[in-house]
């Protein structure tokens, strides 16, 4: 699983960086977190809020910042959907 957390760095982005790498360690995922801060990348998701979190190039939230309980459900049911 690919994860990547776009954000041109403000405390948001930040907190969704940390609580993102914490629910993929704390659900045991095989998956890699990237931070995208460049501008010109982040505006190719059409990602107009930031944070934006993508997963496996979709656009799955942005301008928002889930708890980790929340983040685990959208990790793990990402997860299961490639699997399907």
């Amino acid at each position: 699983m690919e994860i990547k957390i776009l954000g041109t760095g403000c405390p948001k982005c930040k907190t969704l960086e940390k609580v993102t790498r914490d629910a993929v360690a704390e659900s045991g995922l095989d998956a890699t977190v990237e931070k995208v801060e460049d501008i010109v990348k982040i505006m190719q998701y059409n990602v107009m809020h930031t944070p934006g979190l993508v997963i496996d190039g979709k656009v799955v939230l942005s301008g928002q910042v889930p708890t980790l309980s929340r983040l685990k459900e959208i990790l793990i049911n990402e997860s299961l959907n490639q699997k399907s």
